[in-house]
């Protein structure tokens, strides 16, 4: 057996207890309340990487809440250097009433660890770290240039990091970057993320009168916001769930064989869905299926619409004006800031008459992204999965965006794969969020074979 399994097996007892002080720091990015905890989580993993052998150890102000960096850097030139990411910042708790035990004060129980922020990220990105020691603490080398980046912002949307990474380019140069943030699709089954949808929103407001009206007086003579707006939102999608905004799908590249393929061989039961999300049947875009739609085509959802009077009871107003927040998820080629301005358009060219609109472009947009099939990286983190889970991993599409992985496109030119050991069933920004202590020991043994299959890599 190879030294560093010896090394995990020894130290279990440890590593679980460090992850246990890790998620007892409520490190909330999302409110204000908790900003020193984001900062404490930051020293926490800091100390951590200083611990594992890390070098160069620093906590980044980024103008929002901090970053992590530490590396390794003497496995030499020929040797490529890994990225590794991940976050240590949670997701709020609220609501705290439905949680079995409090969210900060982590508990095991039946071979899982419970707490915010367990499966998302802390139990993740602690995973690498851990790998780290174990090989340079048994071997005293690595066998590639490692990196580390460790953010406090992926909550809300890494709003500082595309400004921090371009700043720190040439710090965070690396040849190929795994993602500690990542899901298996199964507790037993291997998965590989490849494409992320990108995101753009827009609120529309339309206003009428200078004040809301008496709807005796005036109902009949004036336009009601309410309902101008919509007929806004009506004119946006057709019943049969297509878009209708003139150019949407433009840019949208069309599924291929082999990607329809891909998604046909995860397992799905479209029963037990319905019956999941209580609905009475499905509803979306023809000529796709549920999954395609989910995970590759472009979608335009309500977020909110609200206006008038929203009390008890009556309250006879034709109000002075109406909002509605809308989203779209955008696929492959789609590109944000041409799908706003798409928008834009529409409210302009669709508005009822007798009212006026204000379109303001939401924070938080991202670019889709995909991974290429032919990358080595991808290849190599599928070998691996292939060996740890014994089963050619599924290559899945996730419907929702990570910024991070486009900005690391953008800003140093290199494709990220996720490579984590979550499973969406983990309650991850839900009440309960636990982590599965299986998985927690499966990562720190895919890690230190991705590191030595990394190794064998020359540039």
């Amino acid at each position: 057996m190879a030294s560093w399994k010896h090394f995990l097996e020894k130290e279990q007892d440890r590593f679980l207890s460090e992850l246990i002080e890790f998620v007892k720091i409520p490190s909330v990015s999302a409110s204000p309340e908790f900003i020193d905890d984001v900062k404490d989580a930051a020293d926490w993993v800091a100390k951590r990487i200083i611990k594992a052998g890390g070098e160069n150890v620093e906590v980044m102000q980024t103008g929002g809440h901090p970053c992590v960096y530490g590396d390794w850097l003497h496995a030499g030139s020929e040797k490529p250097t890994i990225l590794i990411y991940g976050h240590f910042d949670v997701q709020p708790a609220d609501p705290y009433d439905l949680w079995e035990t409090p969210p900060f004060d982590p508990v095991i129980r039946d071979n899982k660890v419970f707490g915010r922020g367990a499966s998302d990220d802390k139990g993740g990105m602690l995973i690498p770290i851990i790998s780290f020691e174990a090989i340079k603490e048994t071997t005293g080398k690595l066998p590639v240039n490692v990196k580390f980046l460790f953010e406090g912002q992926e909550e809300i949307g890494s709003p500082e990091l595309p400004e921090f990474i371009a700043k720190y380019r040439n710090k965070f140069s690396c040849d190929m970057i795994f993602s500690s943030d990542g899901l298996q699709w199964t507790e037993d089954e291997a998965n590989l993320v490849t494409s992320l949808k990108g995101l753009v929103g827009a609120e529309i407001k339309v206003i009428g009168p200078t004040t809301d009206q008496h709807s005796g007086l005036h109902g009949g003579a004036i336009a009601n916001p309410l309902m101008a707006i919509s007929q806004l939102v009506a004119s946006m999608k057709d019943e049969k769930g297509k878009i209708t905004i003139n150019g949407f799908y433009d840019d949208v590249l069309e599924l291929t064989e082999e990607d329809r393929a891909d998604i046909a061989r995860v397992p799905y039961n479209e029963a037990e869905y319905i019956k999941e999300l209580n609905v009475t049947e499905l509803h979306g875009e023809e000529g796709y299926t549920t999954r395609e739609r989910l995970w590759a085509r472009p979608t335009l959802d309500v977020n909110g619409i609200w206006g008038g009077y929203q009390g008890l009871g009556s309250k006879t107003v034709h109000p002075s004006e109406a909002s509605v927040k809308i989203t779209c998820r955008l696929v492959d080629n789609q590109n944000p800031e041409k799908i706003y301005e798409l928008i834009h358009k529409h409210v302009k060219e669709k508005l009822p008459v007798g009212v006026k609109s204000e379109v303001i472009r939401l924070a938080g947009s991202a670019d889709p992204f995909v991974m290429p099939r032919s990358h080595n990286a991808n290849q190599i983190a599928r070998d691996v999965l292939l060996e740890v889970y014994e089963m050619d991993p599924y290559n899945t599409r996730v419907g929702g965006s990570i910024p991070i992985m486009t900005i690391f496109l953008k800003e140093l030119g290199v494709y990220g794969i996720m490579f984590g050991f979550s499973v969406g069933d983990e309650n991850l920004h839900a009440p309960n969020e636990f982590f599965r202590l299986k998985n927690f020991r499966r990562g720190q043994e895919a890690y230190c074979k991705l590191l030595y299959k990394l190794g064998e890599q020359s540039l």
